[in-house]
């Protein structure tokens, strides 16, 4: 069937919700190292703490992409699971920053991770189900948008509380000008008489996450409501391989044996995925806490670490902004100068930002670097997945898409069990290092674009690509 293009408004509806998701990640990438560092954690045990995040990643997206794909019902084949996934993850963002103990906040980030994971796979499917090749490229890029606003939001979210409503960020008992959120007094109410629920977490977080809840399930539920999705053109046929498709038992070996026989153009972009999510996994572990030891020179429970921790999310919401403003863009450039050159050029910029933590220690200069990063940011959600949509099989988009997130996990697990003893051992606990660090892998992630091909671009424009120049002429 050939599909019809689809409005900006109509684009923008199914990337609502993809904002909801991303509005949970941005509050648990800006804020779940410092939570942990309240509840007593050192540095070199933070990563380990952050291994429910790629774990469950990898085990759970490639088998919800393969459910998707055989699935349809009356709520359609990606949407029943948008929902389900946001209705678990509301629940975990409520209780989260009540955590009264290092391992409860564990416990919950893994059914918050395993939960985000449900809603999350079908997205990037549901973008190649619903748009034509000719826009693709521009349906991912408003995800990139949406996923910006929903982050911007989510991690500027706890210093506007303390700075913009004068909420308190130390005292974790309801502040009176906490009846700007109203839930948050209900909520609070309740948890608070459960001795299990009981931290130093400030309320300017708690408040956050309650609000992040609410928004989370809103969005995901617009783009449930305002977008219906294609039923299968045979669907007597889709009976039948559904019937197929076998159990869990089926469904890994079917995985594997599509993982096994991937296409080349997703071999070459598993490499850059590895890199580049190592280094982005650095960064969101270790940036608040560099942020607030290193450039406020706080620890533990003081005003300095909260003011740290809080400026660190002004620089996530702004690496965000640009990755918003820069996405509305990214097409284009990516049309002039390809969708591979582009992706090299704003990895590099992502991997300087991150460098120049080395030499910056002035709290606004490291707002200037957000800039670079942000470029990055923006890439890594829409070109990567453009590239790959245009090489993978239509019918199993859904399982391709799942299995391209083992090298979104798969290095962050690497991270999360083996950089806690580099950081003992031989980076003496310096969060610092490990920022840079991050920034030496996104930089590695850059030249390995190099090695992929992009048959997208190939059978549109009839020949390889190898490099365009800014006007526009292959380089020879």
């Amino acid at each position: 069937m050939e599909k019809p293009r689809l409005s900006i408004w109509q684009i923008c509806n199914m990337s609502i919700g993809f904002m909801g998701i991303q509005f949970g990640w941005g509050l648990q990438m800006a804020n779940m190292s410092a939570i942990y560092e309240y509840l007593g954690a050192q540095p070199d045990k933070i990563p380990i703490l952050w291994l429910a995040a790629p774990l469950t990643g990898l085990l759970v997206q490639p088998f919800i992409g393969r459910m998707s794909d055989y699935t349809w019902c009356w709520l359609g084949r990606r949407r029943p699971y948008f929902l389900i996934g946001a209705i678990l993850s509301t629940c975990a963002l409520f209780i989260m920053p009540y955590s009264g103990a290092l391992w409860m906040a564990a416990g919950l980030l893994w059914i918050l991770d395993a939960s985000v994971n449900i809603s999350m796979e079908p997205f990037r499917a549901f973008v190649a189900d619903l748009l034509p090749e000719e826009q693709r490229t521009f349906g991912f890029t408003m995800q990139a948008v949406f996923i910006g606003i929903g982050a911007v939001s989510a991690s500027a979210l706890p210093w506007i509380m303390e700075n913009v409503f004068g909420t308190s960020g130390t005292v974790t008992t309801p502040h009176p000008h906490s009846a700007i959120v109203p839930v948050h007094g209900a909520v609070h109410h309740i948890l608070a008489k459960l001795p299990f629920l009981q931290n130093a977490v400030p309320e300017t977080v708690k408040i956050s996450f309650i609000i992040g809840a609410v928004v989370f399930l809103g969005a995901v539920l617009w783009t449930i409501l305002t977008t219906k999705e294609y039923p299968p053109e045979d669907m007597e046929a889709f009976r039948k391989m559904k019937e197929k498709s076998g159990g869990l038992g089926t469904a890994a070996k079917e995985i594997f044996a599509d993982l096994i026989a991937m296409p080349k153009t997703m071999r070459e972009l598993a490499w850059v995925q590895i890199f580049t999510w190592m280094g982005f996994f650095c960064m969101f572990i270790y940036f608040p806490v560099t942020v607030a030891n290193n450039i406020f020179g706080g620890e533990g429970n003081s005003k300095a670490y909260l003011e740290g921790i809080e400026w660190a999310g002004i620089c996530f919401a702004t690496y965000n902004a640009v990755c918003l403003v820069f996405s509305l863009f990214l097409a284009k450039i990516a049309d002039k100068l390809t969708r591979k050159f582009t992706h090299m050029l704003c990895l590099l910029s992502g991997g300087a930002g991150l460098l120049g933590t080395l030499v910056v220690h002035d709290k606004n200069m490291l707002l200037l670097l957000m800039v670079g990063v942000g470029f990055a940011w923006a890439s890594t959600l829409a070109m990567p997945y453009a590239i790959l949509s245009t090489a993978i099989p239509k019918s199993k988009m859904g399982v391709y898409m799942g299995i391209f997130n083992f090298f979104i996990t798969i290095p962050e697990i690497l991270v999360s069990l083996g950089f806690g003893w580099i950081m003992l051992h031989v980076l003496n606990n310096n969060r610092l290092a490990g920022v840079v660090t991050g920034g030496v892998c996104m930089a590695i992630a850059a030249l390995l674009m190099l090695r992929v091909r992009d048959v997208g671009y190939e059978k549109r424009r009839g020949h390889p690509e190898s490099w365009i120049s800014p006007s526009g002429q292959r380089a020879t």
